[in-house]
């Protein structure tokens, strides 16, 4: 509820807007990362493989990637029934089909739109595939302890895999004191942080980016440079940390 979701569509939309080939990969069983690209709630992988009866041979690109707003292609994963599954296999199950359907290496960029309050190793195997890790965090204190644990998980799966804390960013933050004693104690870079601005909320209400909002509301303009200057800094490639929690 601190707006994973939303900034990372922002994101995506930013990256695109820099000559990217964007996929954003929700993995949430919501599947309502990408509603504010789309305008709708697009149909999971996950229903999308179950109606097929898993014959992967079945299924073609346009079943599952749908495209958004900005050149933005979307891709939901969907999850496993509530008390049974495991959201790993969720997220394999999608890898697996994208690369089958030979769309994981057409891609530039792909985001993959986690939530952060469960890091069991289900809802951590999207950093498998990751060469970073971008932590959402608000100013309270859940949200920096769910940070930290994400912060212990990249920790863990920098041993085997080559990824990297890009930073955090700071979303709906009137006030950042305990997000700047958290990196005093935790040393990484913030790559920004975003105050308070109900314009980013209402964005959400209205199933639109800040970018398709800003048409026709000249005065956003300045929200989505917020966006623009997270997406130049994934775009430079930094060397990124091993974080310790």
């Amino acid at each position: 509820g601190i707006g994973k979701s939303t900034t990372s569509c922002n994101i995506s939309i930013a990256l695109a807007r820099r000559g990217e080939k964007v996929l954003q990969i929700g993995c949430d069983p919501k599947h309502d990362s990408t509603f504010t690209l789309t305008g709708f709630l697009i149909p999971t992988i996950i229903d999308t493989l179950q109606s097929k009866d898993y014959h992967y041979e079945d299924i073609w690109s346009e079943d599952v990637i749908h495209k958004g707003y900005g050149g933005v292609d979307c891709v939901e994963a969907g999850g496993p029934p509530a008390g049974a599954g495991c959201g790993g296999y969720v997220v394999g199950e999608t890898v697996k089909l994208l690369k089958e359907l030979n769309a994981f290496y057409e891609y530039d960029i792909i985001l993959f739109d986690v939530l952060g309050d469960v890091v069991c190793g289900g809802f951590a195997a999207p950093l498998n595939y990751a060469d970073y890790c971008v932590i959402i965090t608000d100013n309270g204190f859940d949200a920096l302890f769910a940070a930290n644990r994400i912060t212990a998980s990249i920790r863990e799966k920098a041993r085997t895999h080559p990824l990297r804390l890009a930073g955090l960013v700071g979303n709906r933050t009137s006030k950042r004191d305990l997000i700047n004693k958290y990196v005093e104690a935790c040393p990484m870079p913030v790559i920004e942080v975003l105050p308070l601005i109900e314009d980013i909320r209402i964005s959400r209400v209205k199933g639109k980016t800040l970018f398709e909002m800003v048409g026709s509301e000249p005065s956003l303009n300045y929200v989505c440079e917020y966006y623009l200057d997270i997406a130049d800094q994934i775009l430079s490639q930094p060397e990124g940390i091993v974080p310790k929690e």
